[in-house]
């Protein structure tokens, strides 16, 4: 069965996207990452412009978020304060981000920048997350050998504005979260991801908050950021595309509920190390076709009549 999409202007199978929203709705309740990492990208493997799958990946990301965050809220493992401080951060640099995106349009350079920036950011996150976890699963088996602390203090958390976070067990600047979260709602902006394959190894590596936390705290920031971003996109640059975001939220939903109660049975380390190989896969993916001479070396713009 295929839905025409009106603002992609393609047909796509709506079981394809019922079960991608699907499986980023258990990524998000799983990693406390929005997965729009992951679905834009499989968007515009599908066919999808690349600015209709940033602007409407950011819109689906709302959803799953929300769910998966009612369900760490329950098991209390949400840091309201922390995610508030993130979000201030988040919501001024989703906005530099949409104006950003709104410019790189303009002058025609938007695919490639956003196929640029993710290979750039999910090699460089992705490669870090797994070389810290496995060293961090190597340690766990052999109890003998004394742990180091995952978190060390630096000059960063003596800044101004120190906070006490009591449900990290934290007492640092907020300059360092409002930072992290500016940094993240331009990505979110200009990527179309909620951030987390970025914001949840800065929560654990640069704040030092425990991964149960950091979770919950990541989709509760990322909710409103996205929310913020597939508001400026729609005004801005008319590529939210209704039809397929409302597709892929019925299967995130669902399926942020299996994600989280399977995130619970997991430990920390292998949590991350999961999440490491699958940002490294898209990246590899997406550098493949970026070097890769495609089948038809020449294709005419409908839109402008251009070869």
């Amino acid at each position: 069965m295929h839905v025409y999409l009106p603002i992609a202007e393609i047909s796509v199978n709506i079981f394809l996207i019922l079960g991608m929203g699907g499986m980023i709705g258990v990524l998000s309740g799983l990693f406390g990452v929005g997965g729009g990492f992951l679905m834009t990208p499989l968007l515009i493997f599908m066919g999808v412009p690349p600015a209709v799958s940033v602007a409407t990946s950011a819109n689906q990301i709302v959803a799953s978020s929300v769910s998966g965050v009612i369900a760490h809220w329950r098991r209390g493992n949400v840091d309201f304060k922390m995610g508030l401080v993130l979000l201030v951060g988040g919501v001024f640099g989703s906005s530099a981000g949409v104006a950003l995106f709104t410019l790189l349009r303009t002058f025609g350079q938007i695919d490639l920048v956003i196929n640029l920036s993710y290979v750039v950011f999910l090699g460089t996150i992705g490669l870090l997350m797994l070389n810290e976890s496995l060293r961090a699963i190597v340690r766990s088996r052999r109890p003998t050998v004394r742990r180091s602390k995952l978190h060390q203090h630096t000059w960063l958390h003596g800044l101004l504005l120190k906070m006490r976070f009591r449900r990290s067990k934290l007492y640092i600047s907020a300059l360092l979260p409002l930072g992290i979260g500016f940094f993240v709602g331009l990505l979110t902006a200009l990527m179309g991801v909620g951030g987390g394959f970025v914001m949840v190894p800065a929560m654990i590596y640069l704040l030092g908050m425990p991964t149960g936390v950091v979770v919950g705290t990541s989709l509760f920031q990322i909710i409103f950021v996205t929310a913020n971003v597939t508001f400026l996109q729609a005004i801005n640059t008319q590529t939210v595309d209704v039809v397929l975001a409302v597709t892929l939220l019925v299967g995130a939903v669902i399926g942020a509920q299996f994600g989280t109660r399977l995130g619970a049975k997991l430990k920390g380390e292998h949590l991350r190390s999961l999440l490491a190989l699958m940002v490294l896969g898209v990246c590899a993916k997406i550098a493949v076709d970026l070097v890769v001479t495609p089948a038809d070396l020449y294709s005419v713009d409908f839109l402008t009549g251009r070869g």
